[in-house]
């Protein structure tokens, strides 16, 4: 079954093409971004993975997401570029959604329903379901015989007990306007909780894993017996770790003292907390972890802040986590830091003792972006790095679904 899979942000589209047969038995046949969608001009990168394999990258104009999704068709089926003979071939499409709120604990065939819940769920994701729907109505136009899932970032938390998820504000607010903690990144947390106790020879629904996706968005989840207990993203992605340009956890009362000192709207503290932090806001020049690095290398005090910052707030999450499961048989390192950013992970790794855990900083040193085990044989608790495969996640449930 050929299954599309995409991930519509609110100026980009991310997309891959598989053939699935199972869940172990399928070809990745292509993948690609486009970016700067509403800009003057778009660039579609697609890369073909059978075959010769080439990159082929272009500016077009993007307008909006229908013509961004219909440049990827065109692509697609390309004579020089294409991975397809019809649009015909495919069956189904499996979109990444943000926010599927109390609604949603599994993936789900999208009808009418569907779409005004992710429309009515939008001012609890307002960057991301917004686009997300554009994206599966711009399928509606384009590939009207294909069958549509929707894969909720907040599904797998649904599981949290409500003293997890809750916050202590008057429960009469909460009812009113659904405001609690739902989590997001659940997709990634599932997959690499089930793909690390394979590594190490766990049983996933008998294990204690703590996964750590890192990335320039970021969050920690605690997994037991096979579901989400807790985890470190709240209300909206802006709570838990230190990101990007994220604030991650902070004191309330900071928002208003500086509303009232710099005149700021409500809107413009929004985007102060979510753009304009995070690790941008302690280092300055760049938000990416690789700039930081170098920085470090080179003394920048700012950057070597930075880099213990974010590191401090993942163990103070690892530290809470093993306490809410009574220990970790597992910690999971995933995400674009997390695969690849081996001095993040040595500062975390050799600070997790009081767990039993012996981590091996010398092969840590070699892993960079594929699976690997970072703890010595015999440790209490194991240390792993799982590259994550949203992307395979989602075709998952969407065959599933479609079966």
């Amino acid at each position: 079954m050929i299954i599309l899979v995409l991930n519509c942000g609110s100026s980009s589209i991310k997309y891959k093409v598989l053939d699935m047969k199972t869940e172990k038995d399928f070809t990745v046949l292509a993948k690609g971004l486009v970016e700067r969608i509403g800009q003057e001009m778009g660039i579609v990168t697609h890369k073909r993975l059978i075959g010769d394999k080439e990159k082929y990258k272009v500016e077009l104009p993007v307008p909006h997401h229908t013509v961004g999704i219909a440049g990827v068709l065109n692509i697609l089926t390309d004579a020089k570029w294409g991975v397809l003979e019809s649009l015909t071939q495919i069956q189904a499409v499996g979109h990444r959604v943000a926010q599927g709120g109390k609604y949603y604990k599994e993936s789900v065939m999208i009808d009418e329903e569907v779409k005004r819940n992710i429309l009515k769920l939008a001012e609890l994701a307002p960057l991301h379901n917004p686009a997300n729907l554009l994206g599966i109505e711009a399928v509606e136009k384009l590939l009207p015989h294909a069958k549509q899932v929707a894969v909720f970032d907040t599904a797998f938390h649904q599981t949290m007990p409500d003293h997890a998820y809750m916050y202590a504000i008057p429960v009469e607010l909460y009812e009113k306007y659904n405001i609690r903690r739902y989590g997001f990144h659940g997709t990634s947390h599932k997959y690499v909780a089930r793909k690390g106790c394979k590594l190490t020879g766990l049983d996933f629904n008998k294990s204690k894993v703590i996964t750590c996706h890192l990335g320039n968005g970021s969050s920690i989840t605690a997994v037991k017996e096979g579901e989400s207990i807790d985890t470190s993203m709240g209300f909206t992605p802006l709570e838990g770790l230190v990101m990007g340009t994220r604030t991650g956890d902070i004191d309330p009362s900071i928002v208003t003292f500086l509303q009232e000192k710099e005149g700021w709207t409500a809107t413009q503290t929004n985007e102060f907390l979510n753009k304009k932090c995070g690790l941008l806001g302690l280092y300055g020049p760049s938000s990416d972890c690789r700039d930081i690095e170098n920085a470090v290398q080179e003394g920048d005090k700012r950057a070597i802040l930075a880099q213990h910052v974010f590191a401090y707030r993942v163990l103070k999450y690892i530290g809470a986590y093993a306490a809410a499961m009574n220990g970790a048989d597992l910690i999971v390192f995933t995400g674009g830091i997390g695969e690849n950013d081996a001095f993040i992970r040595e500062i975390i790794g050799t600070r997790l003792g009081y767990l039993g855990v012996t981590f091996d900083s010398a092969k840590n040193k070699t892993v960079h972006g594929e699976d690997a085990i970072l703890s010595a044989n015999g440790t209490k608790t194991q240390i792993v790095v799982i590259s994550t495969d949203e992307e395979l996640v989602i075709a998952t449930d969407t065959l599933n679904l479609m079966n």
